[in-house]
């Protein structure tokens, strides 16, 4: 029922991943307009994009989306705002979100930093992937393990990346619940307010019908004929 008639073949949805088909802009305004219609209040809304947004600081590259499910249960906030949330980090963003969280991490904890960040990160993560996938082969052909990858990917990468993006997460997720609360909160006033003004309209309307109805006719035609 709610599937596309024309099914996407996998090089569309990755090209899709990058640049949405109606643009940045558009997919924007989209995701906008879907969280202020959400039915919830304010409030829990605004905690959902908080943590939306904190979750895209975080190295867990691939489960943005469960991360942001776990925090918005956490805080008792719209677990789709927060799903939403996680809108900002795409790959425009990324690149710019991964350099700060792994300078600043790097800092916080007296290491050094690789100047070429988005080639230590490429390079260890694929590194990670292939431990990953070779040890788990030799579970079962009884091979031998090697686990230097993985372990240069956390020291490297994953565990400054986790503690560097803390604080900008925090940052940028409390300036978010600031900046959606009272956005939100005024858009669904003005909406409330709309709507009780149809409801007010055709409340008029039904009581100009019912007095202008079959009894209200007769009324104005008998005293027609008691002035003729």
């Amino acid at each position: 029922m709610f599937r596309r008639r024309e099914q996407r073949t996998f090089t569309q949805r990755l090209s899709e991943a990058v640049y949405p088909r109606g643009g940045w802009k558009r997919a924007v305004m989209y995701m906008q307009y879907r969280v202020r219609r959400l039915p919830d209040s304010s409030d829990r809304i605004a905690r959902g994009i908080a943590v939306g947004v904190m979750a895209t600081f975080t190295p867990f590259y691939g489960m943005h989306f469960l991360v942001a499910f776990i925090l918005a249960r956490i805080v008792g906030g719209n677990v789709f705002a927060g799903l939403a949330a996680t809108f900002v980090g795409n790959p425009i963003t990324f690149p710019f979100i991964g350099f700060l969280c792994m300078k600043l991490g790097h800092l916080l904890m007296g290491t050094k930093f690789d100047k070429e960040a988005q080639r230590t990160f490429m390079h260890s993560f694929v590194d990670a992937w292939h431990d990953l996938k070779e040890n788990i082969w030799a579970l079962f052909s009884g091979g031998t393990y090697d686990w230097h990858g993985f372990l240069e990917f956390y020291h490297e990468v994953f565990l400054p990346y986790l503690v560097g993006g803390i604080l900008p997460g925090l940052f940028f997720g409390v300036l978010a619940y600031f900046c959606t609360e009272p956005l939100v909160r005024a858009y669904q006033n003005r909406r409330r307010m709309i709507i009780r003004s149809k409801f007010d309209a055709i409340k008029a309307r039904a009581a100009i019908g019912s007095v202008a109805g079959p009894g209200g006719l007769g009324r104005r035609g008998d005293r027609g004929k008691e002035q003729v």
